[in-house]
């Protein structure tokens, strides 16, 4: 009867989990996770906007002045040609120009320089030169590249990139 009056009890175990590898993978994946976000973001250039410094609107924006409009036609075989001013009355007769330091980052130069000259004279000292590039269907893409680092070495702000040809500068790029 003895053995009768004493209860039996179970052994309770400990229970003790270990969350030492969930801190560990949670790190991970917050480390993961921070990284991919950071390389999801675009890198790119500014893009500046050319500023309306005309009274009146039409003309200052939508008709720019010929004398700070310099035009680079980019073909096939690194050929570059540049003019200033309207084709068919150009400032600068078009001329080719070679990449690089020598070519055409001093042709930015200088166009820049003349035109923050003239621009002072007529008033407005802050307005620099503008560049149209139009690259051609045979340009490679390279080019495009090294003439908008060009620009971004020189401080021209003021650019665009035209996809269309005039009749006459495809005669132009087809006789040089």
């Amino acid at each position: 009867m003895e053995n009768l009056s004493k209860k039996v009890r179970s052994k309770k175990l400990n229970t003790r989990v270990d969350l030492t590898a969930m801190v560990s993978v949670s790190f991970l994946l917050i480390i993961f996770f921070m990284v991919t976000i950071e390389l999801a973001k675009p890198k790119m250039m500014n893009y500046y906007l050319p500023n309306c410094y005309d009274e009146v609107h039409d003309i200052g924006c939508n008709k720019p002045d010929e004398n700070r409009i310099l035009t680079l036609l980019l073909d096939e075989n690194d050929k570059m040609i540049s003019y200033m001013g309207i084709l068919e009355s150009p400032i600068q007769m078009p001329k080719q120009i070679k990449y690089g330091k020598s070519g055409i980052r001093q042709e930015l130069l200088d166009k820049n320089r003349k035109v923050h000259e003239y621009s002072a004279n007529m008033g407005r000292p802050q307005i620099g030169v503008t560049v149209i590039i139009k690259p051609s269907n045979k340009c490679n893409f390279k080019n495009l590249v090294d003439i908008l680092d060009e620009l971004q070495i020189t401080g021209i702000k003021s650019f665009s990139i035209v996809d269309y040809y005039t009749p006459e500068e495809t005669k132009l790029l087809a006789l040089k």
